[in-house]
């Protein structure tokens, strides 16, 4: 198989940027030693979804040094970095179909083309990539040893949320990791990455100054609390947004505003979008919003923010009036600014979460993938949590890389918690 990149040529730009990537991720570091030495993926193939960006390239190198071949398809065109694609493609065992700014059709052709080899496993961000096999390739899920796909990895809530539907409707053919919801994960990197990410991502579109703004923040969910933890860092005032009332309690336990959208809508300054939920922001809230209000969404599909209803009642639209912010002129003289398109801002319009947050998430995933892969209690086709154990093995590589260290149960303490969570 052959890879589909913008330029081969570019690889000389982007093997510094992975290397760069790398210097911050020391628990990948650790475990591709690990994996070098045990083989623990020889011989399996591996189909990913991925946004393709230098911290991506670490968690590839891990699997590769694990022995596994990999077949990389981007999981979003607008996040998609030639330069690290043409890095990945050049290295052995791996195969990478992506290119910026693809349409449609091509970005499903590539999703084809990582499956073509007959994966083993599969790793997904959105749950694209997992749909289009059960739905156009299921002579695939046989797999090409007779024993089907063993499994798979989902990094997105989004994507676990199809997945859950799948299995409900008893479609899902094999089990899958739902990584986005492993505790280290949503400590790491929902709310630490995503919420500086996100904000970088606003202030690199708009050059904006977030101090004094009123930002409003739909979902209070990891991403949604780091987001607004660091809006309010900057000195903004936020408003949160929720359905969920245990949410909405959290939110104004730590000192935040939560109102109804409705409410929302004529106040803030900033709208930021992080539930995964769609038409969060709709016409009867674009109504009423301030002229230069500017719209983000941290969500992984572009179904947050209306965006239709947006352009239908636009009278003029002045595309990337700076990189990534498209100005819409409403019939009243309103104008309201859309960041990267109603997609993933973070990943569009900055670089997404830092190696360091990514290095956690990553090893997390290298290591369910790993896990199903063993043959050792795997579980039956559905959707299942992190195992605890693995949950608790990245963060000892974590806080060993930070050079910090923590109390150990004695003997008298072991004996007292496990009576306890005996009963007895």
């Amino acid at each position: 198989m052959q890879s589909d990149v913008l330029d081969p040529g570019l690889a000389a730009v982007g093997q510094p940027r992975i290397d760069w990537a790398r210097r911050t991720m020391p628990v990948l570091a650790q475990l591709t030693e690990v994996f070098a030495g045990q083989q623990p993926l020889a011989g399996l193939s591996v189909a990913a979804c991925l946004h393709v960006t230098p911290e991506t390239a670490g968690l590839v190198g891990l699997l590769t040094a694990g022995g596994a071949s990999v077949q990389l398809a981007a999981s979003n065109p607008l996040s998609t970095q030639d330069d690290i694609a043409a890095a990945l493609a050049a290295n052995p065992g791996v195969t990478v179909y992506a290119r910026s700014g693809l349409d449609r059709d091509a970005y499903y052709e590539h999703l084809h083309r990582a499956l073509d080899g007959g994966p083993d496993l599969v790793m997904d961000d959105g749950g694209d990539l997992v749909n289009t096999l059960h739905a156009e390739r299921p002579d695939l899920l046989a797999g090409k040893h007779g024993g089907g796909v063993r499994g798979g990895c989902e990094s997105t809530s989004t994507g676990v949320v199809r997945l859950r539907r799948m299995a409900a409707a008893g479609s899902l053919a094999f089990p899958v990791i739902a990584a986005d919801a492993s505790t280290t994960r949503q400590l790491i990197d929902h709310t630490c990455g995503t919420g500086q990410s996100v904000i970088d991502g606003i202030i690199r579109a708009t050059h904006t100054l977030l101090a004094g703004k009123t930002v409003v923040v739909a979902g209070f969910g990891p991403c949604g609390r780091g987001i607004a933890e660091r809006a309010r860092g900057l000195g903004s005032q936020v408003i949160v947004t929720e359905v969920d009332p245990v949410r909405a309690l959290a939110a104004i336990v730590q000192g935040y505003r939560v109102l109804p959208m409705e409410a929302a809508a004529p106040a803030g300054e900033v709208f930021i979008t992080a539930t995964g939920s769609p038409d969060v922001i709709g016409p009867a809230h674009l109504e009423v919003m301030r002229d230069g209000a500017i719209l983000a969404n941290a969500g992984h599909f572009d179904v947050e923010i209306d965006v239709r209803a947006l352009a239908a009642s636009a009278v003029e639209l002045n595309p990337a009036v700076r990189p990534h912010a498209d100005e819409y002129v409403l019939a009243d003289g309103r104008r309201l600014i859309l960041l990267a398109e109603g997609r993933v801002v973070n990943l569009v319009a900055a670089e997404g979460s830092p190696p360091a947050a990514m290095d956690v998430s990553f090893a997390v995933q290298a290591l369910a993938l790993t896990w199903l892969a063993s043959g050792e209690a795997v579980p039956a086709a559905g959707v299942h949590a992190v195992p605890a154990a693995i949950d608790t093995q990245v963060a000892g590589l974590a806080l060993a890389a930070l050079g910090a260290r923590i109390d150990v149960l004695t003997p008298a303490q072991q004996e007292y918690w496990e009576s306890w969570r005996q009963g007895s």
